[in-house]
């Protein structure tokens, strides 16, 4: 029987390794005839905690070896069932919490909008004086300008680096230069066990293919018969928006195990054919925090791999069948909200849309009835129910040359709660965020990528 085999996690075990020594490694200076004992004094690692940022298969593989070196391990990952974590005997912590306590950070997160420079001015200044980091993720999580500023703060003490924002980094790239920088040039799983074990994998694979198996890493066109295909097609971007908007609303630190997707239809459950639309929406869960590129072949697959269970319901509806969906529902259970007004009254994130006009609308966010086209990007508002609130927010987003494709507002009764959902063209600045949120009669507020 062939060996298991599991992610590579060498470079990221390795680089917190070599950190310990500051400035020119020792091994540079004995072929310079140089012996300098003293010089080089560093730390142990035992006993020091490591914050590892991206609990995935590498990141839980860097875990056990980082915990085998007698080190305090701790993660943070929003999507990573905390139960996984604590069987190997690590906490799961808010993202805060794990950049401020940390004496080494080790970064395992895919390049998504969420990530991109998550490491910068501000959560640098967070951080522990004398704190070390790797990367051995994606270059840009890391803004490198902000890195060189906190190494010559004495805020980082040392950094590792595997990726760049740009590979290969310039000649006179400063971190490069840098005497507290440890690069290497992307060699994360360039190791022949590595190389041969990918190999034996893409074999593997196509074996089961042949026979018939469920396949990890398919890319071939859905098995769905055309006319399914056509007739669901108006309901496809519906499907995967809907799974982006609800785990874009997950607060950090909720582990995802259960999603419930409802399909609202007055078709009997053998004329309504749903693989295509359970596998976009999972699509639109999965993409968003992590580098897999999900289809109808592995949608299944890719949710069993992270631990996440998606049922389906079939909500009866009265009325003729010549229509193949009134609405999809998507719900998220045993979570936290960023934004508490998609809690629904039984506890779940809860968000609702239908097809109008050929194009995606979303109809409901938790328990408050809405209307808005899901294109571009959205910006979720409670508020207090009074006049002007609509004139205000859009004042703010047109000073910034925001364009805003549609506004929707629906409330609870007159003078009490209601969300505004906002529909825009483009990305609005972090000022222009912040002053919507510091609106008096705004309690809270959200911005969601589609």
């Amino acid at each position: 029987m062939r060996p298991p085999r599991i992610p590579s996690p060498q470079p990221s075990t390795g680089s917190p390794c070599s950190l310990p020594w500051r400035g020119t490694s020792p091994r540079r200076t004995l072929p310079l005839k140089r012996w300098q004992r003293n010089k080089y004094v560093g730390v142990s690692l035992v006993g020091k905690t490591l914050a590892i940022m991206g609990f995935g298969k590498v990141g839980s593989e860097v875990a056990r070896r980082a915990k085998g070196l007698g080190m305090l391990v701790i993660a943070h990952d929003p999507y990573a069932p905390a139960d996984r974590a604590r069987a190997i005997g690590v906490e799961m912590v808010s993202f805060d919490e794990a950049i401020s306590t940390a004496d080494f950070i080790s970064l395992h997160m895919p390049l998504t909008p969420a990530t991109s420079k998550m490491l910068n001015d501000d959560t640098f200044a967070k951080m522990k004086k004398g704190v070390r980091i790797v990367n051995v993720a994606r270059g840009g999580v890391i803004d490198e300008e902000a890195l060189l500023r906190a190494l010559a703060s004495g805020i980082v003490a040392q950094a590792a680096l595997d990726v760049f924002t740009e590979e290969p980094p310039p000649q006179d790239s400063r971190l490069v230069q840098h005497e507290n920088v440890t690069v290497t040039p992307h060699l994360g799983a360039s190791t022949t066990e590595a190389q041969e074990g990918v190999a034996i994998e893409i074999a593997d694979a196509v074996i089961g293919a042949l026979k018939g198996e469920l396949a990890a890493t398919a890319v071939n066109a859905p098995m769905v018969p055309a006319e399914v295909i056509s007739e669901l097609a108006p309901y496809v971007d519906l499907a995967e928006k809907l799974g982006r908007l609800a785990i874009q609303l997950v607060a950090g630190g909720s582990g995802i195990k259960s999603v419930k997707v409802g399909y609202a239809s007055a078709r009997g459950p053998d004329d309504l054919d749903t693989r295509l639309l359970r596998a976009m929406v999972t699509k639109g869960l999965i993409e968003p925090i992590s580098s897999v590129f999900v289809n109808l072949v592995n949608a299944d697959f890719t949710a069993k791999q992270r631990g996440l269970r998606i049922t389906e319901e079939r909500i009866m509806l009265d009325g003729s069948p010549e229509n193949a969906l009134e609405y999809i529902q998507v719900q998220i259970a045993n979570v936290e909200s960023k934004f508490a007004s998609a809690m629904s009254e039984s506890g779940e994130i809860r968000v609702e849309g239908k097809v109008k006009d050929g194009k995606p609308h979303l109809t409901m966010v938790g328990s408050f009835g809405v209307d808005v086209s899901l294109e571009g990007s959205l910006i979720l508002c409670r508020q207090i129910d009074q006049p002007g609130m609509i004139g205000k927010v859009g004042s703010i987003l047109g000073q910034e040359n925001v364009n805003v494709n549609y506004m929707s507002v629906g409330r609870t009764a007159p003078g009490k709660q209601a969300i505004m959902t906002i529909g825009v063209d483009e990305e609005p600045c972090r000022e222009a965020l912040m002053a919507i949120g510091e609106i008096p009669a705004i309690e809270e507020f959200v911005f969601l990528k589609l």
